[in-house]
């Protein structure tokens, strides 16, 4: 006869309550280690990456933008008076002298002020003339009448002088000695008379003289104005050079102001560089610049600092310490390259894909075995067109990722291939 088993069912339950806790305690577990464990580095292709080595030494500080070679000496020729445009004896590209006639201009009423200028001029010459002749010939009257009161007067003195001995030995009464001087006397003032006269005479013709040189002059002042105006009417260059713009045509209607030509000298060129604004305010007058001419870099010095910035740049001017290479010309698209100060022992690195000058920022720094690299942060220092300083964050030798790696900015860590 079988025994009857018991306490089975429950030995049973006590197995799979045990089962199942253990269980669960395995997937709690394989959760917390799945959490703590790293991502995986994401692999990036080496030959994708920018990667320069720090390094300890000189660096230059320099600032880039682009420019265009431009003329030193430019003319910009405008109307003087206003005209009709005649002919253009030149065109825009034609070697020109200072005398050369650019174009010609017509206005009637130019011409018309010209002729009347010199009418009046000639006969302002011509009163004058004929207002010194008369004034010449009053003062001769005038003169005459001096030497005749002198006559007199000299007479009347040598008659008194003879009387005067005469008197004394009695042959003539004192009465009439008495008259002689009296004569003597009366011709003596009227001789000083007739000479004040003749002075003041002089003095106001002198006076009238002056006052119709006066009007001579200023008829003659105008007459070579409306003279100029009207030779303005045949634009000449000025200067010698190149004809670079000539935006008339036949037949057009200028007005005082209107630009009518440029002239430059080719042969004496600046180069007017576009400095962005943030790098331009270190710029100063003096610096030593080198410039791109496609053809050679030619050396130069910072001869203008713009004082506003347009559209973002400020305009520097650079002046050349030699000649220019074959081929350079007006508005020859140029590089320049202006130094501002030489730092002798610094720690540098070229100019990373982010980041600005001060700042702090995230690279990716090469593990010695050069198969991953790890991010640090990084302090930027003083910077130039493509160095920068290294102020904190990484040490001579240390290779570090340049390029953007904003694609990888979820890892700190990332294995190259």
């Amino acid at each position: 006869m079988d025994k009857p088993r018991t306490g089975f069912a429950e030995k049973r339950r006590l197995r799979r309550t045990l089962m199942l806790v253990a269980a669960v305690v395995v997937v709690i577990l394989a959760t917390v280690g799945i959490t703590k464990i790293e991502p995986a580095a994401p692999p990036v292709e080496r030959e994708t990456l920018w990667i320069q080595t720090v390094e300890r030494g000189p660096m230059s500080r320099d600032v880039r933008g682009p420019g265009t070679l431009v003329p030193v000496d430019v003319r910009v020729i405008s109307a003087p008076v206003e005209g009709r445009v005649e002919s253009i004896p030149a065109l825009p590209g034609a070697q020109v002298q200072p005398d050369t006639i650019l174009l010609e201009l017509s206005d009637p009423q130019v011409e018309q002020a010209a002729l009347e200028a010199e009418s009046q001029l000639r006969a302002a010459e011509a009163d004058y003339q004929n207002l010194r002749a008369q004034l010449e010939s009053q003062l001769l009257s005038q003169q005459a009448e001096v030497s005749s009161s002198t006559s007199l007067a000299e007479e009347a003195r040598l008659q008194s002088e003879a009387d005067e001995v005469l008197a004394k030995d009695g042959i003539i009464p004192e009465i009439n000695l008495k008259r002689s001087r009296l004569r003597a006397e009366q011709s003596e003032k009227q001789k000083k008379i007739e000479g004040e006269r003749y002075r003041q005479s002089e003095r106001g013709n002198q006076a009238q003289l002056a006052a119709q040189r006066a009007r001579v002059d200023q008829m003659r002042a105008m007459y070579q104005l409306r003279q100029r105006q009207l030779e303005s009417l045949k634009v000449r260059a000025g200067i010698p050079g190149v004809l670079q713009e000539l935006p008339m045509q036949v037949g057009q209607r200028v007005t005082p102001g209107t630009t009518l030509a440029r002239v430059a000298r080719p042969e004496n060129l600046k180069a007017e560089l576009r400095i962005p604004e943030g790098q331009a305010r270190d710029v100063v007058r003096g610096m030593q610049a080198s410039i791109d001419t496609r053809n050679g870099i030619v050396q130069g010095r910072v001869d203008r600092v713009a004082p506003s910035a347009l559209e973002g740049s400020v305009i520097v001017d650079v002046v050349f310490d030699g000649p220019l290479p074959r081929g350079a010309r007006p508005n020859l698209q140029v590089d320049g390259t202006i130094q501002l100060e030489r730092l002798d022992d610094v720690i540098h690195v070229g100019r990373p894909a982010v980041g600005q000058a001060g700042q702090t920022v995230q690279l990716f720094r090469l593990e010695p075995d050069e198969k991953e690299a790890v991010r640090v942060p990084v302090q930027l220092g003083r910077s130039s067109v493509t160095t920068i300083e290294i102020v904190g964050g990484l040490k001579p030798g240390d290779k570090v990722i340049l390029s953007d790696t904003s694609a990888q900015d979820g890892f700190d860590r990332i294995r190259l291939e």
